[in-house]
């Protein structure tokens, strides 16, 4: 998978879409009734701990809409906050400040939610299991989320469907011989890794001994689990899916498992409270 890499153009880029979004076709007509000339000092609070992220794309936004505003980081890309910390002081015209709030606080709040639900499941399993996010991201959005796994300690799984044969149920269900399409994946690997998703120990049995990377166990209780990865063990990187929740996932660590793949990473992440203090 292409290492995930966020440069400045980019950021701004982003940020540029997301004002625009905002702010067709008038502008802000609410703060546009403030006093143009007004210098205050805001401060970046957050309502909860966690962790947080997303700074540069909070100082993109206000640059983006006035290059003298002044954006002063009180805590480091991917640091831990405490309840009431500050995480920036924000010096400029109050009118423009007030304008990139929301989309300065959508984009911190998005990321910062992500980077610390993944660091509470990476809290639960230790440094044996690694915590894997999936393709059920928000659309156009997939870079950024990614980036915010990567901020709570989580492992980046493919980015796209160009990156690896990833060989899941449907595509098993559409050949009457499954084990076909494992060797014609082989066959085209091109140095492309290789996963493919059993839903029991009798059908990885149909396909052990091929040359695959990865074997997917989705849905499988703790207890088959188990049984599946010592089957595995020394042939195959084994990778657990399917109804992963913080109350489960140390059990289902607890098999021995090399990675947990867990779709609320990205697919129903709340956000982190952040404010903006005048």
């Amino acid at each position: 998978m292409p290492k995930i890499q966020l440069s400045k153009d980019f950021i701004r880029s982003t940020c540029k879409l997301a004002l625009n979004e905002d702010l067709y076709p008038s502008g802000d007509i609410t703060t546009n009734l403030l006093n143009n000339n007004l210098i205050s000092k805001v401060k970046l609070i957050s309502n909860e701990k966690g962790i947080i992220g997303g700074l540069e794309f909070a100082k993109q936004t206000f640059n983006l809409l006035d290059r003298n505003i002044k954006f002063h980081t009180k805590k480091k890309e991917g640091s831990k906050i405490n309840k009431g910390s500050i995480v920036a002081e924000i010096e400029g015209k109050i009118k423009s400040i007030l304008i990139g709030e929301r989309v300065a606080l959508n984009f911190l709040s998005h990321i910062s939610g992500i980077a610390t639900k993944t660091n509470k499941f990476v809290k639960k399993v230790g440094k044996k299991t690694k915590i894997c996010c999936t393709r059920k991201t928000i659309p156009n959005l997939r870079v950024i989320q990614k980036y915010a796994i990567k901020l709570g300690g989580g492992t980046n799984h493919r980015f796209n469907l160009s990156d690896e044969f990833l060989i899941k149920d449907n595509h098993l269900a559409s050949s009457k011989k499954f084990e076909e399409i494992v060797k014609k994946a082989i066959k085209n690997k091109k140095k492309r890794k290789i996963t493919v998703e059993v839903e029991t120990l009798k059908q990885f049995k149909k396909i052990y001994g091929l040359n695959f990377n990865t074997v997917l166990f989705d849905n499988m209780s703790p207890k088959n689990l188990e049984v599946a990865i010592k089957y595995a063990k020394g042939k195959y990187e084994t990778e657990a899916s399917g109804g992963i929740t913080l109350k489960n996932v140390k059990k289902i660590a607890a098999t021995n498992v090399d990675r947990i793949s867990v779709g609320e990473l990205t697919h129903s992440i709340q956000a982190l409270d952040l404010k903006l203090e005048i």
